[in-house]
């Protein structure tokens, strides 16, 4: 997903859609749906627009589609936290469910003997959440690491 699709899912995705969400951005529904329009060729979110639905919504699709498009992961940073032993098994077990993902994904793109581009972004997804799960892990290790 690009970054223009992330961000008309998360206007549209959110609890009341435009209507309550442009309000609490300044500006009017018209001109916030225009701007979530991904075809719009003349009204396009900016930055600091993009950074305050996600801050509004919770939702941070919009800067895991500028990473993935670049090469990278987001992973969550929790400052000050280490992991107790539970947490931890928490987090690794979320990288074998994410794990069984990537192979069920690939699984099924398989079925039919041949891939689509569809499938080969479904696959990308899910190892992508895998990625930042292992992040995630290693995040809490390195909290947990001897100073």
């Amino acid at each position: 997903m690009n970054h223009l699709d992330a961000f008309h899912q998360t206007v549209h995705g959110a609890p009341g859609g435009c209507e309550a969400i442009a309000p609490r951005m300044g500006m009017s529904a018209a001109i916030l749906r225009n701007k979530a329009n991904p075809n719009s060729l003349t009204n396009k979110p900016t930055l600091d627009e993009a950074d305050r639905l996600m801050g509004i919504t919770g939702e941070h699709a919009i800067l895991h589609a500028l990473a993935a498009n670049h090469g990278y992961v987001c992973v969550r940073v929790e400052e000050g936290v280490a992991p107790g032993d539970m947490a931890m098994l928490e987090m690794v077990a979320k990288v074998w469910q994410t794990n069984g993902e990537v192979g069920a994904e690939i699984n099924k793109a398989l079925e039919d003997g041949r891939i689509t581009r569809a499938e080969v972004q479904r696959v990308r997804e899910a190892v992508k959440r895998t990625e930042r799960a292992l992040e995630t892990v290693l995040t809490g290790l390195e909290g947990m690491a001897e100073r």
